[in-house]
């Protein structure tokens, strides 16, 4: 089956540069506009004139550099840090005297506390609390005391920004640990899957030879002994140490990424359940199905078939090969449901748990973890004496592990 790549951003980061983006922007109109209203109070204007020419301009370049972390570099943040700085300190030579000690507003205004968070949303809090106080020491080198009003403006940009810094840094650890997460429940899904098709493949076959190679005897039991060791150590593993990576986590400046390998739908319609279910039929194992087509799709139809036969298989390891079966095929509006009978000796209570903890996960992952991924279920009914049965149920709209739905 064909494999794609899907890539996956995850990132509460970004919101808050483009945020940043439109707050540059119109707290620079907002500073020009505080100072036409005041232009005759002005005792230098041909100075604030010069800065906000120098502001707008800078402002304006410089929006690309506040779109993401990557772009927005450690000389950007000191540069524009600079350019807020020397607005501060030119309001004492192009304002006048009496508005700067009544608490007038600086040239640049509230546009200071943008490149404050520029420095929070890039470094966190500790950067936020460095450019923080570099303002702080400006506004009051301009006003030349510590008044209340400057004092209550400098706290509170200061507490903003740390605030703001520390939950980035919050955020990000919480994407890298999401990322982790899904990394590892991919894998680990992965695992299940190739467990599933070993175990009806190579572990069957080993099985098998470890029986036959014991009844031949010579070098054949030889042989199957050698075939029983491996399939030891292949079940163990299966059940521990098979853990392929199927999504790779990267922490980039635009957030989280999580690529995922997944499989390619297969084109085409539904198909009819009874023709995957029909080989399993012979002189031992009986099939019993509707008149009707039983449609499925293609995915989940041979889903149901393997574990069909993960389960014809435990008949004849546990209840032996003269043991009979019979397979009964359901067709419900919203379900379909397959029971497999047998008329063996049945499983001993506590047996299944016995074999998941020695690595025997036929029932665990072939047919249970089959049909769990289907979103349906799998149902064991055993009585010592009374033979085993087994009934599957898979919805007709079957959701595969990965979220999307494959209609009938």
């Amino acid at each position: 089956m064909a494999k794609r790549e899907r890539v996956m951003r995850m990132s509460v980061e970004q919101p808050l540069w483009r945020a940043l983006t439109a707050y540059r922007v119109l707290t620079m109109l907002y500073a020009v506009g505080l100072f036409a209203t005041a232009y005759d109070e002005f005792v230098r204007p041909w100075v604030a004139v010069a800065y906000y020419a120098v502001l707008c301009g800078w402002t304006l370049a410089t929006l690309p550099r506040v779109a993401n972390a990557a772009r927005c570099t450690k000389r950007f943040l000191v540069a524009d840090l600079t350019i807020a700085v020397t607005g501060i300190l030119l309001t004492t030579v192009a304002d006048a005297h009496e508005r700067v000690q009544a608490g007038g507003p600086t040239l640049p205004s509230i546009w200071t506390a943008g490149s404050v968070l520029a420095f929070a949303i890039k470094g966190g809090w500790r950067w936020a609390a460095l450019a923080s106080s570099l303002v702080a020491v400006a506004n009051l080198v301009e006003r030349g005391s510590p008044a209340r009003d400057t004092v209550h403006n400098v706290i509170l940009v200061c507490i903003a920004s740390v605030a703001i810094g520390y939950v980035v840094e919050v955020a990000r650890a919480s994407e890298r640990t999401l990322a982790r997460a899904l990394e590892i429940e991919a894998a680990t899904r992965e695992r299940e899957r190739l467990a599933r098709d070993i175990h009806d493949s190579v572990l069957q076959v080993l099985a098998m030879v470890q029986r036959r190679g014991a009844v031949i005897g010579g070098e054949a039991a030889e042989l199957g002994r050698m075939a029983g060791e491996q399939e030891v150590a292949l079940r163990t593993l299966v059940s521990g140490g098979l853990v392929p990576v199927s999504r790779v986590s990267e922490d980039a400046a635009e957030g989280a990424l999580v690529r995922a390998v997944e499989e390619e739908p297969e084109p085409g319609g539904p198909v009819d359940l009874r023709a995957l279910l029909a080989p399993y039929a012979g002189a031992m194992v009986s099939l019993a199905e509707p008149g009707a087509p039983v449609p499925l799709a293609p995915a989940a139809a041979r889903e149901v078939a393997a574990a069909v036969g993960a389960a014809l298989d435990n008949v004849r390891r546990h209840a032996g090969e003269d043991a009979r079966a019979w397979i009964l095929v359901e067709d419900e509006p919203d379900e379909v449901i397959v029971t497999v009978r047998d008329d063996g000796p049945g499983i001993p209570e506590g047996r299944l748990v016995q074999a998941e903890g020695e690595g025997r996960l036929g029932v665990a992952l072939s047919i249970r973890g089959r049909l769990r991924d289907l979103g349906g279920s799998a149902e064991l009914i055993s009585v010592p004496g009374q033979g085993t049965e087994v009934e599957l149920k898979v919805p007709k709209d079957v959701t595969d592990t990965r979220g999307k739905a494959e209609q009938r």
